[in-house]
């Protein structure tokens, strides 16, 4: 299989939602950025910012969709399309209900799991068939908490254990970048005592 090409970070725009628990893949990918020295343009033409690094010597684009969560199919085919990239090359990091916080897990296609902004791409994409980097958020214990939760902070604890999930990621970036899922997934799923 291809290594990646195209890096989305799911989230919402806007100030107010800046460290929410839904935008864990927008902080995905400006850790990345910030760890390569790059910095995001906005890119009207495909609906977001974007920016592009070098990761295991590989050139990769990275996109974070200007429209909201729910609409974020619209700019994710919109950069696959204008940079010729196959889905199958890209990964989309979102935040993720059913890992707790402090948990990040690499998977290949599958369902949107109500997640809203991989729900829309399918629905343009007609599939599933892209990489996902799930950023565990935890669950608030009841359906109807949910929309609060994950428009909400988290508190200090969970905070830290998020960002210690995407610096475990971004250490296996570069094997998932040269096409090494199996070995990216192995590592980063491998629970560190």
């Amino acid at each position: 299989m291809d290594g990646l090409k195209l890096i989305v970070g799911l989230g919402n725009p806007g100030r107010e939602y800046e460290r929410t628990r839904h935008n864990a893949g927008f902080r995905f990918v400006d850790a990345l950025a910030a760890r390569a020295g790059a910095r995001f343009g906005v890119e009207s033409k495909l609906f977001g910012e974007t920016a592009k690094v070098e990761v295991a010597g590989c050139a990769l684009w990275l996109l974070k969709p200007a429209t909201f969560m729910n609409l974020s199919g619209k700019s994710v085919t919109a950069a696959l399309r204008y940079w010729k990239i196959e889905p199958e090359q890209a990964l989309l990091a979102h935040d993720e209900l059913d890992l707790p916080p402090g948990a990040a897990r690499l998977k290949f296609d599958g369902g949107h799991g109500g997640q809203n902004g991989l729900r829309d791409t399918m629905k343009l994409l007609g599939h599933g068939r892209f990489h996902r980097l799930r950023i565990g958020i935890g669950h608030p214990g009841h359906k109807d908490r949910v929309t609060g939760w994950v428009l909400g902070r988290a508190g200090s604890e969970d905070e830290i254990l998020i960002d210690r999930a995407i610096d475990a990621a971004l250490d296996v970036l570069p094997l998932a970048v040269k096409g090494d899922f199996n070995e990216a997934m192995k590592r980063l799923h491998t629970v560190k005592p």
